[in-house]
């Protein structure tokens, strides 16, 4: 068995990988990453009841993986490059073989796959920690959960300018619904809930957007999303309407919040295997 495990700016994830079948995913707080990576290490064994001797080889990848030695309780650690493993990821999930993968994670990267070839497109720092530094410094909310809760029952044309709102209705392609300006409308009317779901609109937006204009910069169809965001439901339902406005459609596959960490260690699965 191979243990994959995504170190990352406020979470760590971790997954087995033994035949191709992905095993007991999980996800601990990251504090400091050498612990953060043995706790999550630690609880992933406890949980299945692994033994260590069963664990060939560990994956590490995200940004504190370079603060993981070269072992970890005995067995071998070795790194991967995170945008090969977010690639590697979207790819095995997804079944597609070409497709621009979106990592929305603490902020957002953009890798493209074509076949065996992945390269970083770029990203932006819109992302996870965009969530909670605002709900953070606008509703004194630190949770994501407590977050979208509120969010669902929010009522966005407080808060946001849309096309309507400007034209009085929808201007050639746009519907007047579609948003002009995030936060553009603030109305001192405005409750909690309805910033909350501004917040969200806001993030998810941006991050449909840059992945719709990578895809056509780099002439590739699929988009695939991956990170703990892409399964947040008032995100998927901003990420439905961007998709029709543009008249694609973004593929979230299974396991998509632990793609990095499962494609670490399937990166590391195929290096290992002969040829």
């Amino acid at each position: 068995m191979i243990i994959g495990i995504d170190i990352g700016g406020t979470t760590t994830d971790i997954v087995g990988l033994k035949d191709g079948n992905i095993i007991n995913p999980l996800t601990v707080k990251a504090d400091d990453p050498v612990t953060s990576a043995a706790g999550a290490l630690g609880k992933f064994l406890e949980t299945k009841n692994i033994a260590l001797n069963q664990i060939k080889m560990i994956s590490a990848t995200g940004v504190g993986s370079g603060k993981v030695r070269n072992s970890l309780f005995g067995i071998p650690v070795q790194t991967v490059d995170e945008f090969k493993a977010v690639g590697t990821a979207g790819s095995f999930l997804s079944g597609l073989k070409k497709a621009v993968v979106v990592s929305m994670g603490t902020g957002t990267a953009i890798v493209t796959v074509d076949d065996a070839k992945i390269a970083h497109w770029g990203g932006s720092g819109v992302g996870g920690g965009t969530l909670i530094g605002l709900a953070g410094k606008m509703l004194n909310i630190k949770s994501i959960d407590t977050l979208v809760e509120k969010a669902m029952r929010g009522k966005l044309e407080n808060v946001d300018l849309t096309v309507g709102d400007i034209a009085g209705g929808s201007m050639d392609s746009l519907p007047a619904s579609i948003t002009a300006s995030n936060f553009g409308k603030m109305s001192d009317q405005a409750s909690d809930e309805d910033i909350a779901i501004a917040i969200i609109n806001l993030v998810a937006q941006t991050i449909g957007v840059m992945g719709i204009a990578a895809a056509r910069a780099c002439n590739i169809r699929d988009i695939i999303l991956t990170g703990k965001l892409s399964g947040i439901v008032p995100i998927k339902i901003v990420l439905e309407r961007v998709a029709e406005l543009y008249k694609t459609k973004f593929v979230i596959p299974e396991y998509a919040g632990f793609a990095t960490a499962i494609g670490a260690a399937i990166y590391i699965d195929r290096t290992l295997k002969p040829r």
